[in-house]
């Protein structure tokens, strides 16, 4: 597979957001190169974040979350996509990939002009006993997902627990519960969603009670119990003794960026631990850029640099690096970390830093938390929504914002996320020409309302 002969030649090693994003973009602009992508799992260009709904059956297969076939990557777009390949060396001297093929158990190998690692995260798995048992799972690939469903299908586990309580818990928690299973979630913080506020934690430990889940916070893991080998019968919780019987342990305890491949190369990883890139996705090899969960990026509020693995910061960072491995000119300057998520009948979303976080980065901060309707309250199916404001005492700038509502959340974040990357300051924001119409929206929208009760509040 390699040629004195042959064209400039893109290697990209990962085949998920931003390992696609980029192949594609790179591809798109110069027809000419000759793009491979390698990819350790039986799938490419997936919604990860789709996972837990294939798991409830709201999607009903597998594939319907696959944008983009391997197949139709090499007809269409001109793209060789190598599944079920891992890559195992990269000599950067020579500018070589090798990768096993893991269903032939052959070695190959590809030589690049352009290389982009984009393998993702890795799910954290605590180094306690008992972890390593049959029924014990993470979720982080198509793949996971394929593998827990099929095990929720053939064993019908009656009971489930959750270690960790934050985005994917509290979907999970969801799916668990429409399959029929008894949820129950063990966090060790104080409270669920630790990246939230208290207000907004709240609201959706009520909700999760509603429907049936079990939550402990304040509660830490001290192991697994189950036979040598076999099947977790009992999560053990450490300072109460207590335990936990479950067919079936979900581990939701968050992502760390995959550097394995970076550390064995000498790239330089950030203070995040994550891969330290440049706003054109450069790493500090050349020719290597790097992208997706395994990469840190500019967080705009603080100004520096941040771990927020998210797939909608992953295919910008793709859609960067493909640009410029393609002869275009792209930058990602930053992100301000926006989300939102859904469990049961609520919406919950964030964008920018929590007070706590940004106490700790040294702003005055403070916040305040309102509740207004969603629309004009004579409309019967007004609801209201509650929105976290946190800002800056001495300058009166936006730090951040969360929400929390049975609708009208998850768009309404992102005037607060357009907000923060403009550095607006409260009295800016808070006669924006936001729409009006008594169906949508009240006069006074809640984003208005939340924003200026803060300025009151300076």
């Amino acid at each position: 597979m390699n040629s004195k002969t042959r064209k400039e030649r893109f290697v990209v090693i990962g085949g998920c957001a931003a390992g696609m994003s980029a192949a594609s973009k790179a591809k798109r602009l110069n027809p000419a190169l000759e793009v491979v992508a390698l990819e350790k799992t039986p799938h490419v260009s997936y919604s990860a974040c789709g996972i837990p709904y294939y798991i409830s059956e709201v999607v009903r297969a597998a594939d319907d979350l696959v944008a983009v076939t391997p197949e139709e990557f090499r007809k269409k777009r001109g793209i060789e996509v190598f599944t079920c390949h891992e890559v195992v060396a990269v000599d950067s001297a020579r500018r070589r990939v090798t990768a096993v093929d893991l269903k032939a158990g052959t070695e190959v190998a590809f030589d690049y002009d352009r290389l982009l690692i984009s393998v993702g995260g890795t799910p954290r798995r605590p180094h306690l006993p008992g972890f390593d048992l049959q029924n014990v799972f993470t979720l982080q690939t198509l793949q996971d997902g394929i593998e827990l469903k099929r095990f929720i299908d053939k064993n019908r586990p009656q009971r489930i627990v959750l270690v960790g309580g934050g985005y994917i818990a509290m979907e999970m928690a969801e799916a668990c519960r429409l399959r029929g299973l008894q949820v129950t979630l063990v966090e060790k913080a104080p409270h669920i969603l630790p990246g939230f506020e208290e207000e907004v934690a709240d609201h959706v430990s009520a909700e999760l009670s509603r429907e049936g889940v079990q939550i402990l916070t304040g509660a830490e893991v001290a192991g697994i119990e189950g036979a040598d080998g076999g099947a977790a019968t009992a999560v053990l919780l450490g300072e109460s003794g207590e335990r936990l019987p479950c067919d079936l342990v979900l581990v939701c305890a968050g992502l760390e960026p995959n550097t394995r491949l970076a550390r064995t190369l000498g790239i330089r990883l950030g203070n995040t631990g994550a891969i330290s890139v440049n706003w054109k996705m450069e790493t500090s090899l050349p020719n290597v850029y790097a992208a997706g969960d395994c990469v840190e990026v500019r967080n705009l509020v603080s100004g520096k640099p941040d771990y927020i693995p998210l797939g909608s910061t992953a295919n910008k960072q793709g859609r960067v690096a493909g640009t410029n491995v393609g002869g275009g000119t792209a930058a990602l300057k930053g992100v301000v970390g926006t989300s939102a998520f859904k469990v049961f009948t609520l919406e919950v979303a964030r964008t920018g830093l929590s007070k706590q976080k940004a106490l700790e980065l040294g702003f005055a901060a403070d916040a305040v938390t309102v509740s207004h309707n969603s629309r004009a309250g004579y409309f019967l199916t007004a609801r209201p929504v509650t929105v976290t404001v946190v800002f800056d005492r001495r300058t009166a700038r936006l730090l951040g914002a969360q929400m929390v509502g049975q609708e009208g959340v998850s768009k309404r974040i992102d005037i607060f996320a357009a907000a923060l990357t403009n550095r607006m300051k409260l009295d800016e924001i808070a006669y924006l020409d936001l729409s009006y119409a008594p169906p949508f929206a009240p006069v006074w929208d809640p984003v208005l309302v939340a924003v200026n009760a803060a300025r009151g509040k300076r």
